[in-house]
């Protein structure tokens, strides 16, 4: 199988948390898109989650027809060296037109999603790929971006559900931690994977490199 060399590169508390308004405050938070430019990761990956707070339109897409696309397929609407990729399993959110961005939006659906809803992102020009029945084929949908969009090198940047769903399918090739130096504690808050099974086996890693930071951060890479 092809598919792009990828990296899960995180902003975190020293317990491990990820709530964005929370890393938002913490001492080392400057450092975050400098340590991601050192990465060379030009096309980045957020869950549906993530991208609904971070980046998507208010509201949601209301399909007025719900047949579903039912098959696997990609449009392909620009090359770009680097792609905003999100992943939205069935298709709810609204994007503003990707005509001319510099690096533009791709969203990867299951086959759940409906004909009407890739209609709007092709009106929009945005990429789309379909891959998987009633969850996304996160290797069917690597190695399409490997193949037709280019992509070599990825970055998995949030959140707990989409970080963990590329770890359990054994497809990250680096950990890419910036730890803050403050604490959060709250109880049930998201950390950087949560949800493997209880039996799952303890994954090792094997340390590539430490730095510090005037602002007290700790950038920690792993290689798995």
């Amino acid at each position: 199988m092809k598919k792009p060399y990828i990296i899960c590169h995180m902003m975190t508390s020293v317990d491990g948390r990820i709530d964005c308004a929370m890393t938002s405050q913490l001492p080392g938070v400057d450092d975050y898109y400098g340590t991601l430019n050192e990465l060379n990761i030009p096309t980045t990956v957020s869950g549906r989650v993530t991208a609904e707070l971070e980046l998507a339109e208010p509201g949601f897409f209301e399909p007025k027809d719900k047949e579903v696309f039912g098959k696997e397929g990609f449009s392909k609407k620009s090359d770009a060296k680097g792609y905003e990729v999100v992943v939205d399993t069935k298709g709810k959110l609204l994007w503003p037109d990707a005509s001319g961005m510099e690096k533009p939006y791709l969203i990867i659906t299951s086959e759940q999603v409906t004909k009407e809803y890739l209609e709007y992102l092709n009106k929009q020009n945005i990429s789309w790929i379909v891959c998987g029945k009633e969850k996304i084929n996160l290797a069917g949908a690597s190695e399409i971006l490997a193949n037709e969009f280019g992509v070599g090198r990825m970055g998995i940047v949030g959140g707990s559900a989409i970080n963990t769903a590329f770890l359990d399918e054994g497809f990250l090739d680096e950990i890419s931690i910036l730890m803050g130096a403050g604490i959060d504690g709250r109880e049930e808050m998201p950390s950087v994977f949560d949800g493997l099974k209880m039996n799952h086996p303890l994954i090792h890693l094997k340390l590539m490199d430490v730095k510090k930071f005037a602002s007290d951060a700790v950038w920690i890479r792993y290689k798995l």
